[in-house]
Parts: C-alpha cells; sequence; structure tokens
C-alpha cells in the first residue's frame, strides 16, 4: 500500500505536484495494491496531549518493541483519548509499503502539520524496518550540496535521521524542486530558468 501525505499549506503547490507525479506513476505500477491519501494542512492532525507521553512512557518503561503491544498501555480515559486519535496514523504507516510525504522547506524546516503527524505516530524503540519513505519537497532557495545555504537544510537531514533514528528506517528518497522563490523575489528573478530545470528534473524523476 501507498500511504500518501501532504502537508503544504498551498493548495496549488510544487511539493504536491511531485508528490501526485510519484503517487500515479506508483499506482500505475502497482494496479490494486492500495492507496490512502492524507491532506495534514486541510485536514490537521491534533498536536500530542500529555496522555500521548504517558503512552511513550509505558511501552519504554515496558520494553514494548511489538507496535501491536502498544494498546497495552491505555488505562486511563485520557489515555484512550490519546490512543482514539493516534491508532488510526499508526495503523496506517503499519500497513503502507511505501509513504510518500509531500512536504515544502518552511524556515529551514518542515510545517508543524507534518510535525503534529510525525509526533503522533512515534514510539520509543519502534521499527518500520522493511517501509521505504519518499519525500518530494520543494525549496524557495537552493540547498543542494555546494550551494551556500547548504549547511542550512533542516528538512532532508531531519527526515533522514529521523526516520533512520526513531523508525529504524533508511531507505530513504528525497525528490526537491528548488528556487521555487525566484518566482516570486525580484532578487532572485535571474534564477527562474534555474528553477525550471530543478522542477522538470524533479518531475522526471518523480514520474518513473
Amino acid at each position: 500500500m501507498l500511504l500518501h501525505l501532504d502537508a503544504s499549506a498551498r493548495r496549488t503547490s510544487f511539493s504536491r505536484e511531485l508528490s501526485r507525479a510519484y503517487a500515479d506513476a506508483w499506482r500505475a505500477a502497482h494496479p490494486g495494491a492500495g492507496y490512502l491519501y492524507r491532506d495534514l494542512a486541510a485536514d490537521p492532525i491534533p498536536h500530542i496531549t500529555e496522555a500521548w507521553t504517558e503512552l511513550c512512557d509505558h511501552v519504554l518503561r515496558h520494553e514494548i518493541t511489538d507496535i501491536s503491544r502498544y494498546g497495552e498501555a491505555v488505562s486511563t480515559p485520557a489515555r484512550r483519548e490519546a490512543w482514539q486519535v493516534l491508532k488510526p496514523l499508526l495503523d496506517e504507516v503499519v500497513a503502507a509499503d511505501v509513504v510518500l510525504i509531500g512536504t515544502p522547506m518552511y524556515n529551514y524546516s518542515i510545517p508543524s502539520s507534518l510535525k503534529a503527524w510525525l509526533d503522533q505516530v512515534t514510539f520509543p524503540m519502534m521499527s518500520l524496518r522493511g517501509r521505504r519513505f519518499v519525500v518530494t519537497s520543494a525549496r524557495g532557495g537552493a540547498y543542494g550540496p555546494g550551494t551556500v545555504r547548504e549547511p542550512m537544510d533542516y528538512q532532508e537531514r531531519y527526515l533522514r535521521d529521523f526516520f533512520k533514528g526513531h523508525f529504524d528506517v533508511e531507505d530513504v528518497s528525497f525528490i526537491s524542486t528548488e528556487l521555487a522563490n525566484a518566482l516570486i523575489d525580484p532578487r532572485l528573478s535571474h534564477l527562474r530558468e534555474q528553477h525550471e530545470e530543478s522542477r522538470r528534473a524533479a518531475l522526471k524523476e518523480a514520474s518513473k
């Protein structure tokens, strides 16, 4: 199954364009394999609560590594309420073969809508090994290898570290459209062709 998430606040965005291209290609190549879509911006995930932290503490204290046993931590009304929020989200991730995330770079990192989803589905010592994560991203500037802003890229580096450190997943791919602000910022207008080249290359890769 493909779990497809979009996090951009823009209904028409480059990250959504790329994630849609990837999803269309994947579904064409895997007919009948299952597909689920969530728009994290239009339908935001609630932030975690204190009861969520209690669920995590229980899992950690009792060294529970089997995701199917996380429900054992539900022992109070508050924990039950937190569990009812996160369990459907967690079930979707567990059922997925590929998790596709379309996200812009906001302030050098990821949108709070995506962070809220990550917080809800993440527990201590969990493993999602065997799944693949694909991130289609859009950035206002250029953050690729060798660029001046490469050290400020807390989007890709954060997500790679997160997937490896929390999910035990290293099968992660990034497809990015860069220099999107060249279409808006007069100071970057001379970079519009570079943006278009980046966009074309990203769409080609996403559509494979």
